[in-house]
C-alpha cells in the first residue's frame, strides 16, 4: 500500500480554499471559506495519521500539526 501524503490547505487562485494532498495536481475538495477547508483537512489528516499543513493567503505555512508518527517531535513536553 502506498504511503499516505500530508494534507495542505492552500488558497485557490480563482478564489476560495483547497484541501489537497502533498504533490497532488488537483484538490481533494474546494471550499469558499478557509475555516471549512481547515476543518476538512484536519479530519483527513487525523484519519490518515499524517501532517496537516495550513497556508495563509501569501502561501506561507501557518501552525502545522502532526496527527501521525512525527519524525521530529517537539523537544518541549507540554504538561
Amino acid at each position: 500500500m502506498a504511503e499516505k501524503k500530508n494534507v495542505h490547505v492552500v488558497p485557490n487562485p480563482d478564489g476560495g480554499w483547497d484541501a489537497k494532498r502533498e504533490e497532488a495536481e488537483r484538490a481533494s475538495k474546494h471550499f469558499d471559506k478557509k475555516a471549512d477547508a481547515v476543518e476538512y483537512g484536519k479530519n483527513l489528516a487525523r484519519k490518515d495519521k499524517v501532517e496537516f499543513i495550513p497556508h495563509g493567503k501569501d502561501g506561507k505555512i501557518q501552525n502545522p500539526n502532526s496527527y501521525g508518527e512525527d519524525p521530529n517531535p517537539p523537544k518541549d513536553k507540554k504538561k
